[in-house]
């Protein structure tokens, strides 16, 4: 996994690299909590996130429930395929309140889902 952090006045932007699994979950934590530490608003762009597992999951979880116990915004954006599935079965996109773009491949595997009843 790569974190790479970009400052702009209030603004960081955050892009995730690689897999937010277990093995990376220490790091990913401390990564997202320094970030919202310093700053207003934290945008995590996940478009190149290969793989999330429940840990990686609850790292994200951890950094919304603190920027809204600080008064800070957190933006997830552009969505991979893996962290779209993950919200998914978890039910909580709701939770972040972010746009959700759905790929073509997401977006058919819905409408096959949809078709079959779940």
């Amino acid at each position: 996994m790569d974190i790479k952090l970009e400052k702009d006045a209030d603004l960081s932007r955050m892009t995730i690299d690689g897999e937010m699994s277990i093995y990376d979950a220490a790091a990913l934590k401390q990564g997202m909590l320094d970030a919202l530490d310093n700053c207003q608003t934290l945008e995590i762009d996940l478009s190149q996130v290969s793989e999330i597992d429940t840990a990686g999951f609850q790292v994200l979880l951890l950094a919304k429930r603190e920027s809204q116990r600080n008064n800070k915004v957190l933006r997830l954006v552009n969505h991979s395929d893996a962290t779209l599935d993950v919200l998914e079965t978890y039910q909580m996109a709701d939770l972040f309140g972010d746009p959700l773009v759905l790929s073509a491949k997401s977006a058919k595997r819905s409408k096959n889902d949809t078709a079959k009843g779940r």
